[in-house]
């Protein structure tokens, strides 16, 4: 049994038959093409599948595709404009915030997430905002350094 799923993608409209226990992940990987979400942990540990579902970060490994259903979904393949890095993508490559990139796509939607509702966080609210986002590499502070330095410029193009 399949179900037809229709969802928006970074803007463009995808609709495609799954089976009701897709993951969104495998959906967006699979059947959309949208490689930037990583499957890392699939158990929704590590957040290297972090999307924006209607603007909220979600870990795309722990939903149903059929979940998505109707609905708009932001990868980080979305960020970027006319080939002009978001902010928070320019801010992450000058502070060096990025090491092996894993977990940067992740990343990097939920500080999009967290500046989104709140544009002058404090190092106490980052750390809490990225907190499911796991890195093995840079130790953190690059990364919360680039959220410092990505709040600065959206506060510059405000």
């Amino acid at each position: 049994m399949t179900h037809t799923v229709s969802v928006t993608v970074n803007g463009v409209r995808h609709t495609h038959d799954v089976a009701p226990r897709m993951l969104l992940i495998h959906f967006l990987r699979d059947l959309v093409g949208a490689t930037g979400p990583h499957t890392g942990c699939e158990t929704s540990v590590c957040g290297s599948c972090t999307v924006l579902l209607d603007g909220m970060a979600v870990k795309s490994c722990a939903l149903f595709a059929v979940q998505a259903d109707g609905r708009e979904v932001t990868t980080v393949e979305g960020l970027a404009t006319n080939g002009k890095l978001h902010p928070i993508q320019e801010a992450f490559w000058n502070e060096h915030a990025v090491q092996c990139g894993f977990c940067t796509p992740g990343m990097l939607m939920s500080v999009k997430q967290l500046l989104d509702r709140n544009p002058n966080p404090t190092e106490s609210d980052i750390r809490h905002g990225i907190e499911g986002n796991l890195c093995r590499c840079t130790g953190y502070q690059h990364i919360v350094n680039a959220v410092k330095s990505a709040a600065a410029l959206q506060g510059a193009t405000r």
